[in-house]
């Protein structure tokens, strides 16, 4: 018998599974509303032009090699990186207070600061939002904290923030918890926080010492700003918060399989900073050594040259201009096959999600009678509509709305 006979099953992972069924589909008019990547109105995947065009330059250059990078990996990228995200002229980077650490994307910036945490802080509580990204609990959970607790987010008869109850819970809170927020572009929802709730989310965590930890993968993909994408978080480093905060740049760059992420902290004291990039740098030593170049070496380049970022800026309105504009397709399109209910909140959530309130029977009929692909929790990804399926996709929820029984 096998040492592994005692393994046991595990279920898989839902999105990768729901890909894997559309990839199998055989049925033409199938539509992937799931998987969290940008399509064009031709449902093809892009590759900014900018990109490709930095892809040749590395490509031509004969100074470069793949020789190891240092562990905390590539200082030109997470430099660019972390000011992209707190802004160039943030005083905290003439203090000395932010570090700056490449990644594995977003989720291996969520697990390192998760790792330093508690194993150097001795973190043990975390609280995440209820919906969240399904992958922040096995992260924060494998990294050793003890307790997963939630907020209330989403208010689920009125389809937005429920922020009433989102404060009430994070008053419970034990002091140092930490607080995983969504920076911008809230996954699933699509709903965030108003500039005057984020302010007394602010007062709130700083009262009740929590600090907190943001989930930055979407920045300038949301509104197609970069500022105004950041804003929550540079407010609580104007406020003083200490701050841990998760920058993945798979969306904004379209580098999925690339890998190129960042994790920027914010300190109150700089002297603490030489302990720090100590510990993380033994953490990274014993997870993957060092970290990859070739999609970090592209970001770098174009983030530290005017002309490169100039074109980036404009593929992100493009991409964030694409999405508003199938927002607005589908409401008007449901609303033209009078759809019952209100649908208003497709146009008032932001970013590449829309938490769309259908219910799982719905959700069940779209994919099995319609080969319309999106998860149980009726999220769906706007990238997947576009100008050839948005018609057959209206009407295939408007008869999941109207046929499809609870009961």
């Amino acid at each position: 018998m096998s040492r592994f006979a005692c393994v046991e099953a595990a279920p898989p992972v839902e999105i990768f599974a729901l890909n894997k069924a559309y990839k199998e589909d055989t049925f033409p008019d199938k539509v992937d509303l799931g998987i969290g990547a940008y399509r064009t109105d031709e449902g093809k995947p892009w590759v900014l032009p900018v990109v490709k065009k930095t892809e040749k330059a590395i490509a031509n250059d004969e100074t470069l090699n793949h020789e190891y990078l240092g562990q905390l990996g590539l200082e030109s990228f997470s430099q660019a990186a972390s000011k992209m995200l707190l802004g160039a002229d943030n005083p905290v980077f003439k203090d000395g207070k932010v570090l700056g650490v490449q990644t594995l994307s977003g989720t291996g910036a969520l697990r390192l600061g998760a790792d330093f945490l508690s194993h150097c802080l001795k973190s043990k509580d975390f609280y995440m939002s209820a919906p969240t990204w399904p992958n922040h609990r096995k992260v924060f959970l494998d990294a050793g904290f003890a307790t997963c607790h939630t907020y209330r987010y989403w208010n689920a008869a009125e389809r937005n923030l429920d922020f009433k109850g989102m404060i009430e819970d994070l008053e419970n809170a034990p002091e140092d918890s930490v607080i995983i927020l969504h920076a911008c572009a809230h996954n699933p929802t699509g709903v965030d926080p108003t500039r005057d709730q984020w302010k007394e989310i602010a007062d709130l965590m700083e009262r009740k010492k929590l600090l907190p930890f943001f989930d930055c993968a979407y920045q300038g993909f949301a509104t197609g700003d970069l500022v105004t994408d950041s804003w929550a978080v540079c407010y609580f480093v104007s406020r003083g918060f200490e701050v841990v905060c998760a920058q993945s740049f798979a969306k904004n760059f379209g580098l999925y399989n690339e890998r190129a992420g960042n994790l920027t902290m914010v300190v109150s004291d700089p002297s603490v900073l030489t302990n720090c990039r100590a510990q993380i740098t033994l953490l990274v030593r014993g997870n993957y050594s060092n970290p990859p170049c070739h999609g970090a070496l592209i970001v770098s380049k174009v983030l530290n040259d005017s002309q490169l970022f100039s074109e980036w800026q404009g593929h992100i309105k493009e991409m964030s201009g694409r999405i508003i504009k199938m927002r607005a397709a589908l409401k008007a399109k449901l609303e033209e096959l009078g759809t019952p209910g209100t649908w208003d909140h497709i146009v008032s959530q932001i970013g590449m999600f829309s938490y769309t309130g259908l219910s799982p029977k719905q959700v069940k009929f779209l994919v099995e009678q319609r080969h319309i692909y999106l998860p149980k929790d009726a999220r769906i990804s706007i990238c997947g509509l576009n100008s050839k399926n948005i018609d057959y996709v209206a009407k295939a929820i408007h008869e999941a709305v109207t046929t499809v029984k609870e009961n």
